[in-house]
């Protein structure tokens, strides 16, 4: 334990953990605002996309059970796992690599089951590469923390 008290935090770990708490807020408010059932919310999201805001919380709200709990794993891991990193504990690669499931089984779910037209494109697809990459890089970056003894 006394090796962790003269290892000095990073500035980059406050830059990274409070970016990436912002960022996995925007997913976190995405994920409540569906599980509401905001028509208003996708009435913004959905400009520009040949979709109403009833099909597309009709699409998300049809999801089963357990992979509305994959998605919850997956956001509001992300969410711990950035305030973790914040508190530099050791917890916040478990809980990131959870996180990184969640999004995985989502991912999955999504490829194999389909998605409406109006959810395919160019811009559906560079969404996923960067959520998927942020959230790689929040993995791998906590648990570089970690090994350096950053993160306690």
């Amino acid at each position: 334990m006394d090796q962790y008290l003269d290892v000095k935090t990073p500035w980059h770990l406050w830059v990274v953990g409070i970016l990436s708490l912002a960022w996995n807020a925007f997913g976190a408010n995405d994920y409540i605002q569906t599980q509401m059932g905001n028509v208003a919310y996708y009435e913004t999201m959905l400009e520009g996309i040949d979709a109403t805001p009833e099909q597309a919380l009709a699409y998300f709200q049809s999801y089963p059970a357990w992979m509305d709990a994959a998605w919850a794993v997956g956001v509001w891991g992300a969410v711990l796992g950035s305030l973790l990193l914040l508190l530099r504990s050791r917890f916040a690669v478990l809980v990131f690599a959870l996180s990184l499931l969640g999004l995985a089984v989502t991912t999955v779910y999504q490829l194999v089951q389909g998605q409406p037209e109006w959810a395919q494109g160019t811009t559906t697809t560079i969404i996923t590469v960067v959520i998927w990459s942020i959230a790689t890089f929040l993995l791998i970056y906590a648990g570089s923390m970690r090994s350096k003894g950053v993160l306690r």
